[in-house]
């Protein structure tokens, strides 16, 4: 297993600084946020993704994922949304997907994340969020089979798809080849899916890892791995009977005061439990 560091902990800065920090920090592996200030697909230029892959080529980075879950460059993390009841709003979040996965396929990369639905409007029925979801899914999953690129839906807390229970429901209903799962594990913590467990119950749809540490709360609130009371030992325990062997990309979006510092220390504890 490899780690990788996400570049929303970077949101003050460009993506090429991004870059170059997150090698300085010794990663070997980067998540790019395709969102503002990074590499916001819709127009993000050729000639401009060309300078991302010397950017990389200089720190020695890969691709770990395209982190697509974000919006600010339309309004925020979680908007707009898969389940918006404003069908042009809506639209944005699957256009925005889309041109996430071909931005990915130009690349070099094999993964895009994207938020789990959304947060339910109040008024709005499951099921009818479920089928807005479903819908929006299946569009945008035609091009990751073009592309050949995965797109994985990560379960978040308060959105529409919270639990594994709820990832699987959702699971069968999509029918494609480049479906999968984002498998956070903090997220799964605040929801109360036990860990160990769940890495073993949903490997057959794991095609990638968010790392970050949750106080004993279950407040969903991204710590520095250490800092709170999830067991990493137990889950890279239980990572490893899965035998993946893919990226492990730590998110610490809330240290924006110094990334670096952050991102250190995650490297540091993780790489510790990942020695033989």
């Amino acid at each position: 297993m490899k780690l990788a560091y996400s570049s929303n902990a970077y949101r003050r800065c460009t993506i090429h600084e991004a870059i170059a920090r997150t090698a300085a920090c010794g990663y070997r592996g980067i998540e790019l946020m395709a969102d503002m200030p990074h590499a916001w697909p819709a127009t993000t230029s050729d000639d401009e993704l060309d300078r991302i892959r010397e950017s990389l080529a200089r720190g020695e980075l890969s691709i770990s994922n395209i982190n697509a879950f974000m919006m600010n460059a339309v309004q925020d993390f979680w908007h707009p949304s898969w389940v918006e009841s404003d069908d042009a709003y809506r639209r944005q979040r699957v256009q925005h997907t889309i041109d996430a996965l071909r931005m990915a396929r130009k690349l070099g990369a094999t993964r895009i994340t994207t938020e789990p639905g959304g947060p339910v409007e109040e008024g709005m029925s499951r099921e009818r969020a479920m089928d807005l979801f479903v819908d929006g899914l299946t569009e945008a999953l035609r091009c990751a089979e073009e592309e050949d690129v995965w797109l994985l839906v990560e379960p978040e807390p308060d959105l529409l798809i919270e639990s594994a229970d709820q990832f699987l429901e959702l699971a069968q209903r999509v029918d494609s080849p480049r479906f999968g799962l984002n498998f956070d594990v903090g997220h799964f913590y605040c929801v109360g899916d036990p860990l160990p467990e769940t890495v073993a119950r949903l490997k057959h749809l794991t095609q990638h890892y968010h790392f970050e540490d949750i106080a004993d709360t279950r407040v969903h609130e991204h710590l520095i791995p250490g800092h709170g009371a999830i067991d990493f030992e137990a889950v890279l325990s239980a990572i490893r009977e899965t035998r993946y062997d893919g990226w492990l990309t730590v998110e610490l979006y809330p240290y924006l005061d110094d990334p670096d510092a952050a991102g250190r220390e995650a490297l540091d504890y993780l790489g510790r439990l990942l020695s033989p």
